[in-house]
């Protein structure tokens, strides 16, 4: 009972610190984007970072003190890949020589809508002023959220699941009202059709193994750059 009480006065303190840290934002929102690129992650993957593609995001961030944030994301990028150098059979489930045959090299390439919300954690208190308030105009951060990911185009039908996004970044204000971030992350989601191709070998489950909710299944990986501007001023009371 006293480690549960100290580790309860402990977890209140460190949230009447954030608080305070709250009453030193001078800025609640930040609207921006950011430009980067995607590796997919699946049966037809040759590693990390593999044939990237093209990334363009739309950011906005809901500031709740100098450490919490929570943001929302608009993404729109590209993925693909390829079996070459990999032993992928014809027919997985099939028991007799030809299911196990090594089939043609499978090339997929498909555009992928991202939208979802994340929460940020600053390692720093983050912000620019006197030195006397203890702010950084440089963190680090994690981010963790949840989102929903659209597979289109490349010759096959539409695939669309849920995403869980997992990451790390870093942020510098470059003027008061001026931010610039890195961030990579990935992305897991909960359909294994976005590295569908046309052809009758298909990716999903490729050697015969049992799906789950995230087992299997596609991921891919984000690294983009990013700039954001400060907007709606923290009201502040008039003491006159």
């Amino acid at each position: 009972m006293k480690r549960l009480f100290a580790i309860l006065t402990a977890c209140l303190a460190a949230c009447a610190s954030w608080a305070q840290d709250g009453e030193l934002l001078e800025y609640q929102q930040e609207i921006g984007g950011g430009v980067g690129i995607t590796s997919y992650l699946g049966d037809a993957s040759g590693g990390f970072m593999s044939h990237p593609g093209v990334l363009g995001t739309l950011i906005w961030r809901r500031n709740l003190n100098q450490r919490m944030v929570v943001k929302t994301n608009a993404a729109f990028g590209r993925i693909s890949g390829n079996t070459q150098g990999q032993f992928v059979p014809t027919d997985a489930l099939s028991h007799d020589a030809e299911g196990g045959a090594a089939a043609a090299t499978i090339r997929f390439g498909r555009n992928i809508v991202d939208v979802g919300a994340q929460f940020e954690f600053n390692f720093l208190a983050y912000g620019i002023g006197a030195g006397y308030k203890g702010l950084s105009r440089w963190t680090p951060y994690l981010m963790a959220g949840a989102g929903v990911t659209i597979g289109l185009g490349g010759g096959t039908k539409a695939a669309a699941g849920l995403n869980i996004p997992v990451g790390l970044g870093f942020r510098y204000k470059l003027r008061p009202r001026l931010n610039i971030g890195l961030e990579w992350n990935v992305r897991f989601t909960t359909v294994d059709r976005l590295d569908d191709a046309p052809g009758l070998t298909k990716l999903n489950d490729p050697l015969g193994i049992e799906s789950g909710m995230f087992k299997n299944k596609d991921c891919y990986q984000m690294i983009y750059v990013c700039l954001t501007y400060d907007i709606s001023p923290k009201y502040r009371k008039c003491n006159n």
